[in-house]
């Protein structure tokens, strides 16, 4: 019997938010699998702000989404058959499948497919222990180099990549300072995570209280930033920051709907001498290995905490990934798609 993929196709370039219209179902046959290939039954998607920037047809870091063609995203699931001597029926698995039921991957090319711990949760590897956990260490390590006793703030602290960068920073021995959207968010952060404290961003509309708040969390000032949204967040921090500063930037989510996000002191830079370095995460593929061992070592532990926002059914992925853009999320954004 012939298996039929359901797949999400971006069919039209949103201009401004992204609306359903922009997408499209689309049902079509799983072809016959070719020698060194393997067929992917997805259980979760992973949703990203990354994919906001990949629908305009624009110039950046990575080529366009092609319309009428499967949305790129991250997923997990099992091997459901295969022609590839590596893998095998039933194997847990995680690659970039895309927003599909079924997708068939050419197992020889290196690390499109990488067989996952059974022993963690599947969904673990599209967050703590996936692309996200990795973004937080490669820009908390690698970037910002905080010291022990350092302050570190940072935004969308709520979220899988800002919630992993507090709690590696907090084993570090930081004092960890969040900025989230809404008192709950905040309450998490702290009560969970495990942050010294948290900012709440909608109870401070101007760079002036915004200002203030941070003064109060964080009366030696900022020593590293890690950076998701940009704007009026990152104006404020670089007014707190200290001489010779690290703000490793991962996102600009404030921006991406098309909205200007001028930076308001760029003299700062030069005054305290600041390093501010934009990374995507995929170019550093050598120290993935690094980074998911120490990762997969603390989630096991229970030293790494998570939290997930699961959408149900692939057809719930295009409205998913409009609230994920609003800050409607807790945690990270997921799809479960069997």
């Amino acid at each position: 019997m012939t298996l039929i993929n359901t797949q999400i196709h971006l069919v039209s370039r949103p201009q401004g938010e992204p609306s359903t219209a922009n997408f499209a179902r689309v049902d079509a046959p799983v072809p016959a699998l070719q020698e060194g290939q393997v067929l992917v039954r997805h259980q979760f998607l992973s949703l990203d702000p990354y994919m906001r920037g990949r629908m305009n047809d624009s110039k950046s870091y990575a080529d366009p989404q092609p319309l009428n063609t499967t949305m790129i995203g991250g997923t997990v699931g099992v091997v459901e058959q295969s022609m590839h001597p590596a893998f095998q029926v039933g194997d847990p698995v995680v690659g970039m499948g895309g927003w599909q039921r079924y997708s068939v991957v050419d197992a020889n090319q290196p690390g499109l497919l990488r067989k996952v711990d059974p022993r963690l949760p599947l969904s673990a590897y599209l967050g703590a222990v996936g692309m996200p956990g990795v973004t937080a260490w490669y820009g908390l390590t690698q970037i910002m180099q905080p010291q022990q006793g350092q302050t570190v703030t940072v935004s969308a602290a709520s979220g899988a990549v800002g919630g992993a960068v507090g709690q590696l920073a907090k084993a570090r021995g930081c004092r960890v300072v969040g900025i989230a959207g809404g008192p709950d968010k905040c309450a998490y952060v702290k009560g969970e995570l495990g942050f010294d404290e948290c900012i709440d961003y909608k109870a401070c509309p101007d760079l002036k209280s915004l200002l203030t708040a941070l003064k109060a969390a964080c009366p030696q000032g900022i020593d590293a930033h890690f950076e998701n949204v940009g704007g009026q967040i990152l104006d404020a921090v670089m007014l707190r920051s200290n001489a010779f500063a690290r703000i490793a930037i991962c996102g600009m989510i404030a921006g991406y709907n098309g909205n200007p996000l001028p930076m308001a002191n760029p003299s700062l830079i030069l005054v305290n001498r600041m390093r501010i370095e934009g990374f995507i995460v995929s170019e550093h593929m050598q120290l993935w290995p690094q980074a998911l061992k120490e990762l997969g070592g603390m989630v096991a532990q229970g030293q790494l905490k998570y939290r997930e926002s699961i959408a149900q059914g692939l057809e719930s992925a295009p409205e998913a990934f409009m609230g994920l853009l609003k800050g409607r999320n807790f945690g990270k954004q997921l799809v479960r798609i069997d």
